[in-house]
């Protein structure tokens, strides 16, 4: 099979492939129309195969990394699913306490590309913890068809209250300042606009193309954000003219930053929607912003 690299791949093919993730397009239909980009010996095969996450591959910090120290805790989370698990990552190497970053997952569960960006948080000297919010359903399948196909079963302001937990949970760590952020991947995006919402102590909040708020929701943030947005996200980015328009009009603190050429997922480094330049960038923007605000 002949193995497809990203410019192989036409821009139609990574909107199907938005739809298809987001739930929008059942798989049999996502088959089915990539049928009419099977030209020029590129099978249908070869772009389900180029479209799929790469997990082997890809994972930047290693899981016995000297710098930090990685464990998966559970913790409580009353108002949502009780008991959930995540992978807690604490810096070694720092004196004194550290500030934390909760890590939200996209609409999948906690997969091995999130659990690598709560390890290159910790890497960054921040406690993370990124939460599985699947752990009601049985936890992260292996697979994120099939986490896609959990995670629509349980209601996002539920989830909501498990990431809120999460944020309370890091506050609270021996190890942590008490200063707490949150960054977070599609679904974790909006989860991310959210908690911002409903923390007024936020330490700051990080959204990567995630849905936006409502202009009531809005109007209660006081947590300084950095929004980071896909230049070809049409779908995300309608909704980001009216939210900055609500962030303008209360004084709210925020950057906002659109990457140019850019796919839905730009960060994820498993998939051919990956920008390594706009991930790198985004990244040390994130650092950079977590820095001035927890640190402080």
């Amino acid at each position: 099979m002949k193995e497809l690299k990203k410019e192989d791949i036409n821009q139609e093919v990574f909107d199907l492939y938005d739809a298809y993730a987001h739930n929008k397009l059942e798989r049999r239909d996502f088959i089915e129309k990539l049928s009419a980009y099977a030209v020029g010996g590129i099978t249908v095969a070869a772009l389900m195969s180029a479209m799929m996450p790469n997990y082997r591959d890809t994972r930047t910090i290693a899981t016995g990394d000297s710098r930090l120290a990685s464990e998966y805790i559970t913790y409580d989370s009353p108002k949502g699913g009780g008991k959930i698990k995540g992978l807690l990552s604490i810096p070694q190497g720092t004196t004194g306490k550290v500030p934390g970053v909760v890590v939200v997952h996209e609409n999948r569960g906690l997969n091995p590309y999130i659990e690598d960006v709560g390890r290159r948080t910790a890497v960054d000297g921040f406690i993370s913890l990124a939460p599985d919010a699947l752990t009601p359903l049985g936890g992260y399948p292996g697979n994120d068809d099939e986490g896609r196909a959990m995670q629509s079963k349980r209601d996002r302001n539920e989830m909501l209250e498990d990431f809120i937990a999460a944020y309370e949970y890091l506050k609270n760590h021996p190890n942590c300042t008490g200063e707490v952020g949150v960054v977070g991947f599609c679904f974790g995006g909006w989860i991310a606009n959210m908690m911002a919402v409903r923390i007024p102590d936020l330490g700051a909040a990080v959204p990567y193309y995630g849905g936006q708020p409502t202009t009531e929701e809005a109007a209660q943030i006081k947590a300084p954000l950095m929004l980071q947005y896909a230049g070809l996200d049409e779908r995300v980015n309608a909704g980001w003219p009216a939210y900055e328009e609500v962030l303008k009009e209360n004084g709210v603190e925020y950057q906002a930053f659109i990457y140019p050429d850019t796919n839905h997922g730009f960060h994820n480094n498993t998939t051919p929607r990956y920008d390594e330049a706009a991930a790198a960038l985004s990244w040390e923007r994130t650092i950079g912003f977590f820095k001035a605000h927890l640190q402080g």
